[in-house]
């Protein structure tokens, strides 16, 4: 990871902005704001899920200063970003759960990670990685208690405790967790919530019955951390409230749950015109002025992360002003509405603190805030605010 400090860090492909003219602000105090109010929220552990390059934030980054805030774990998806995560922070647990079959699981285990285990296949896997390399693994045996995506289900359950009881009684592995995931806490006034717990306290039973007593019983995202308390157990696993984003602005948005945005995007005018009523703009007209206009041109585009689904719709903010995208976004810019006053240089923000948030592009976007800020590239460059971490 280029470029760290505790104010102003860069991070981008070359350590710095090159000659892009935009850039994502990470407001690292916020994030650690953030997560201080959820864990006030309950008296379980917290698992700081990082994954998707900690959701389009920087995953170093904000894993550094998550921990530094007192984060017990840390939580990716796939196996190549906790081996990328286990260099940046050598001493916390992290957790991960994405592999496919044939990969060689021997460096999660020397790099001790906590495994998650989901299906036969996966069991075969760390069990033969562990004798190979001679060292214990540690692992979460996860279960489908509703989600139909991941788990092994729940007429499979007692036979892989069985395998895991015998494992840990020779020393190949250490069954440190057991979890599962909510498919529809975002939604409170589901009874599915209900449903998938019952299944989960069933699937712990079962484990019991065989032996296996897990450490840690996980089972709540964000949503669930924020809505439904019957689900927090030994440790809940926060993503997207860390970063200042509402699971559903539909029940609560991110204001009324007391979170504040952490990714602010900009850019800035490289254009102006004014334009007569009847005028074209971007591709394909979809867009005519009815009246004299002037337009901006701001080179940020799809291929950085604006969705193209949010042309002439998009909000931005300039000089304090909300004004919008005006035609459809291209690759590498936008057109937008200028208010009075506003020249080349100034600066324009797409979302975060002084602008729109993110869940109202996703809402004109059609789709969720997620999405919003997993799907910048890699190449926008992010520059950190406050102190990084250790």
């Amino acid at each position: 990871m280029s470029g760290e400090g505790e104010n102003g860090t860069m991070s981008g492909p070359d350590g710095g902005y090159g000659e892009m003219v935009g850039g994502a602000s990470i407001d690292l105090d916020a994030l650690e704001q953030n997560f201080r109010h959820l864990k006030s929220l309950t008296n379980a552990k917290i698992a700081a899920i990082v994954k998707a390059n900690g959701y389009g934030h920087g995953m170093a980054e904000v894993s550094r200063r998550l921990v530094e805030a007192g984060a017990d774990y840390l939580g990716v998806a796939q196996l190549s970003e906790a081996l990328s995560l286990r260099e940046c922070e050598p001493d916390i647990p992290i957790l991960t759960w994405l592999y496919a079959p044939g990969t060689d699981l021997t460096y999660a285990i020397r790099a001790k990670l906590d495994i998650s285990i989901g299906a036969p296949w996966a069991l075969d896997a760390v069990l033969e990685a562990a004798r190979l390399l001679g060292q214990t693994a540690r692992v979460h045996i996860e279960v489908d208690t509703g989600m139909s995506r991941g788990g092994f289900e729940p007429s499979r359950i007692a036979e892989a405790g069985a395998i895991l009881a015998r494992a840990e009684a020779d020393g190949l592995v250490r069954v440190i967790g057991a979890w599962s995931h909510l498919a529809r806490a975002d939604e409170p006034d589901s009874s599915e919530t209900g449903r998938q717990l019952a299944a989960y306290r069933e699937a712990l039973d079962v484990l019991e019955g065989t032996g296996v007593v897990p450490e840690i019983r996980h089972l709540a995202n964000t949503a669930g951390l924020l809505w439904h308390p019957e689900t927090h157990f030994d440790m809940v696993r926060p993503g997207v409230g860390l970063f200042g984003l509402s699971p559903n602005p539909n029940v609560e948005t991110a204001d009324e749950l007391g979170l504040v945005p952490v990714m602010t995007l900009t850019s800035r005018i490289v254009a102006t015109r004014k334009v007569p009523a009847g005028t074209g703009v971007s591709y394909g007209h979809t867009d005519i002025t009815d009246r004299t206009t002037r337009l901006g041109t701001v080179p940020l585009g799809y291929a950085d992360g604006i969705p193209r689904s949010a042309s002439s719709l998009g909000p931005v903010t300039v000089v304090g002003i909300r004004t919008h995208v005006v035609g459809r976004v291209c690759m590498d810019q936008v057109v937008i509405e200028l208010p009075d006053g506003v020249e080349v240089g100034d600066e324009v923000i797409f979302y975060g603190q002084g602008g729109a948030s993110a869940d109202e592009w996703a809402d004109l976007a059609g789709t969720i805030g997620y999405e919003i800020t997993t799907r910048l590239g890699r190449h926008v460059p992010r520059t950190y605010r406050g102190k990084v971490g250790h």
